[in-house]
């Protein structure tokens, strides 16, 4: 493999042409064939990955399989060494993972610096938690034995990650499932496979075993992933994706009984009330739904705006949104990055064109932006009803919809009136108003006067459509241990003299 640490790429990878392998048993292999990664903003050629076929899932699951063992059985220290040497690893190289992120995805750079902080922040937070793993003690219920839960790895894992923000996806399930013992396959999405390649073979300079990690980059996801899902001795997937794609693999998860966790689509609404602080709330809903070009599961999907402040927050947002800055995310002071591929941008203009179709009142952006590269204009409509295919479409785009209700009841309606559960906000000065509220909306997790939550001591995650099990915090590990429960027989005739 072309390393991606410590050459002269490092200082500016742009205009060099990068070779990454597959990461199998500790070794960086190479493929017969490969496919090409395109940096969004450029549409330029930057990597050829080696491109994985199924026979290669087979020997990652061989290698995760013969490694397992002896994870599993490492002590907690022992591993929590390794997972501070990677953090320290990590941060060492954050403005490498920063480029990287930013010449594949097309991010702007001050966004994958974020990105990068709450994912090494992962890899620490899993550090401190690893010996902390406790089970439980007590008395059988009719007397005579006693009862003990303990917690042991589930067994390989394969984790399937997504492109729009491929260091965090990547260490967020991979701690985990490391932590608790587990080993593991990464496939990376085929967009930003370069972003993993450095997570991994920054893993492997800190010194995790050969085998406990593996890398499989592949043009043909469904039919790698198929091989993956149909080895018996998979004992785990993790998934972050469409709902569509996570109800396929649920359903071949289901054949072999393997344990499933699923973060998938969101509809997230975002409920501005008539007390709130205006000011704050435009802040936090164009950060909310403009970061990573709107290309976000979190994103606030649906701006629901109390009537008696629809106007003022509507003028105030749009002025925003025009001030945003489009461009290549290495350009100074560039707010708003590229759509990650030509399909994707093909799709954003589609969605626009409903909009139109719907009725609803165009007021700033709606078509691509003339120049090199995948960018769309920053996109406000004005939304003319509450109803309709779009108020359940995830727009995983640069584009806002506004819709207006005339109460908090009908604002939690609205936001509930959706098959999906993943994050929803709430934006209220009235603390009862907000608990209350908060506790019936059917989602995951709901920010509070707030439009960016993830943390790696929370429990990210939905619920209804959007997902199943969490990641971070203690959920997190607990998504990849299993608990054993041990009958331990006592005779209580024995005492003090036995």
């Amino acid at each position: 493999m072309t390393s991606l640490v410590g050459t002269p790429a490092l200082a500016d990878l742009r205009g060099h042409r990068i070779s990454t392998e597959l990461f199998i048993g500790g070794r960086w292999t190479s493929t017969a064939s490969a496919f090409d990664v395109t940096n969004p903003s450029t549409g330029e050629v930057i990597a050829a990955m080696s491109d994985a076929g199924p026979q290669d899932g087979s020997l990652a699951m061989d290698a995760a399989v013969l490694a397992a063992e002896a994870w599993a059985a490492m002590s907690p220290r022992a591993r929590a060494n390794l997972f501070h040497a990677a953090h320290a690893l990590l941060v060492e190289r954050a403005d490498a993972f920063a480029e990287v992120m930013v010449l594949e995805s097309g991010k702007p750079r001050a966004e994958a610096a974020g990105e990068f902080a709450l994912s090494a922040g992962f890899f620490q937070w899993y550090a401190e938690q690893i010996a902390h793993l406790h089970g439980t003690f007590a008395s059988g219920s009719p007397g005579g034995y006693r009862i003990i839960t303990t917690h042991q790895p589930v067994g390989p894992c394969f984790l399937i990650t997504p492109w729009n923000f491929p260091l965090l996806m990547s260490a967020r399930k991979a701690g985990a499932a490391l932590a608790a013992g587990c080993t593991v396959i990464i496939k990376s999405a085929k967009e930003t496979p370069l972003t993993a390649a450095l997570f991994v073979q920054t893993l492997e300079d800190a010194g995790f075993p050969p085998g406990v990690v593996n890398l499989l980059h592949t043009s043909d996801s469904a039919a790698l992933s198929e091989q993956v899902m149909s080895d018996p001795r998979l004992r785990k997937i993790s998934f972050t994706g469409s709902t569509g794609v996570g109800s396929t693999l649920l359903a071949k998860a289901a054949s072999n009984i393997v344990n499933a966790s699923m973060e998938l689509g969101g509809d997230g609404p975002f409920i501005v009330l008539d007390d709130a602080d205006i000011d704050l709330a435009v802040r936090e809903a164009i950060v909310c739904k403009f970061r990573n070009a709107g290309q976000a599961c979190v994103a606030a999907n649906r701006i629901i705006l109390h009537e008696a402040i629809a106007e003022e927050f509507t003028q105030k947002f749009i002025a925003q949104a025009a001030q945003l800055r489009v461009g290549d995310g290495f350009d100074d002071g560039v707010d708003v990055g590229p759509i990650i591929s030509e399909r994707q941008l093909e799709r954003v203009a589609r969605l626009v064109a409903q909009f139109t179709e719907a009725g609803a009142e165009l007021l700033i952006g709606g078509s691509r932006i003339d120049r090199t590269g995948n960018f769309f204009a920053p996109t406000v409509f004005r939304a003319g009803s509450l109803s309709g295919e779009l108020c359940n479409e995830e727009l995983f785009a640069p584009v806002a919809a506004l819709y207006t209700v005339s109460s908090g009841e009908e604002a939690l309606a609205f936001a509930n009136a959706t098959p999906y559960g993943l994050a929803s906000y709430l934006f209220t000065n009235d603390l009862s108003r907000a608990f209350v509220l908060a506790e019936k909306l059917e989602f995951g997790m709901v920010g509070i006067n707030r439009g960016i939550m993830a943390d790696p001591a929370a429990a990210f995650g939905g619920t209804k459509a959007s997902g199943l099990g969490r990641e971070g915090g203690h959920d997190g590990i607990y998504e990849f241990l299993e608990p054993k429960y041990l009958a331990v027989t006592i005779d209580e005739t024995r005492g003090a003299h036995a």
